[in-house]
């Protein structure tokens, strides 16, 4: 229904947040085993996965959103996924690469990045905590051409039962605002908000992007949503994807060339690998 809604006020692409579909709750509860788990997984050919392939068809928009995947009906290897539908169909799903604590309760782990080509350009995609802490997944994407980077989220409240915003406001909305800072992208971040069996999402779902100022240094401002907003709605606006100038991995008049390096850091990384 809100993938209908947002396509008939004019959107192009809808994310949900991470595991939408089925909730977290359940999966982070260690006294619920991965057998029962299992049952909630979806395949490819799952139901939730038809369906919102034949509403993107339909509408001619992309449909982005968080589940719980397994590749055969009789798994219980399940992963942490995000499903991407489009106007011509099928697109893909990400499995999660970095698992956050409770997620190894249950997820197994993802190793492959994602980025989709639209008629804007490159999209791609990690699931909340590749995109808290990993800025090695967006730089990736960025040098690869990805102007926006979709983050489909479950940053739930500190201490719920006081209204606090600290999980969400505090930590992770900063997190992101450092990935528009130092590659020049926008970021969507779609969050949960509400109860989720002990968890409560922290809402603030928004869209931030880069700011040139007067000195041409880049800042962030937010062109969708909320970061203090926890109802449940849809945000819907309009982007310039050419403010998204990825600065690092253009050529720097000055220096001969981009000034990110992957030459070097791949020395680096073999060094510790």
């Amino acid at each position: 229904g809100m993938s209908k809604a947002a396509a008939k006020r004019g959107a192009d692409l809808i994310l949900f947040p991470e595991m939408a579909l089925t909730g977290y709750g359940l999966f982070a509860d260690e006294n619920i085993s991965q057998e029962e788990k299992a049952q909630y997984a979806e395949t490819r050919e799952g139901n939730s996965v038809k369906t919102l392939e034949q509403v993107a068809v339909e509408e001619g928009i992309y449909i982005v959103y968080g589940f719980p995947y397994k590749e055969k009906e009789t798994d219980t290897v399940i992963y942490n996924s995000a499903a991407v539908l489009g106007p011509e169909g099928f697109v893909g799903i990400y499995k999660k690469i970095h698992l956050y604590a409770v997620d190894n309760l249950w997820s197994a782990k993802g190793d492959e990045p994602f980025i989709f080509d639209t008629k804007w350009g490159p999209i791609s995609l990690g699931i909340c905590y590749d995109n808290y802490q990993f800025p090695e997944l967006v730089r990736y994407y960025v040098w690869k051409g990805s102007r926006l980077h979709l983050n489909p989220s479950f940053a739930a409240e500190e201490v719920p039962n006081e209204g606090s915003r600290h999980a969400w406001k505090r930590c992770y909305a900063p997190h992101l605002e450092y990935l528009v800072l130092t590659s020049s992208i926008y970021i969507a971040s779609s969050n949960i908000t509400g109860w989720d069996g002990s968890l409560y999402g922290g809402g603030g779902s928004f869209v931030i992007g880069p700011k040139t100022n007067a000195f041409e240094e880049v800042e962030v401002t937010t062109y969708i949503g909320d970061v203090d907003d926890y109802q449940n709605k849809v945000h819907i606006g309009t982007i310039d994807l050419t403010l998204a100038n990825r600065h690092q991995c253009i050529d720097n008049p000055w220096g001969g060339g981009p000034d990110y390096r992957p030459d070097i850091y791949k020395k680096l990384f073999d060094e510790i690998g």
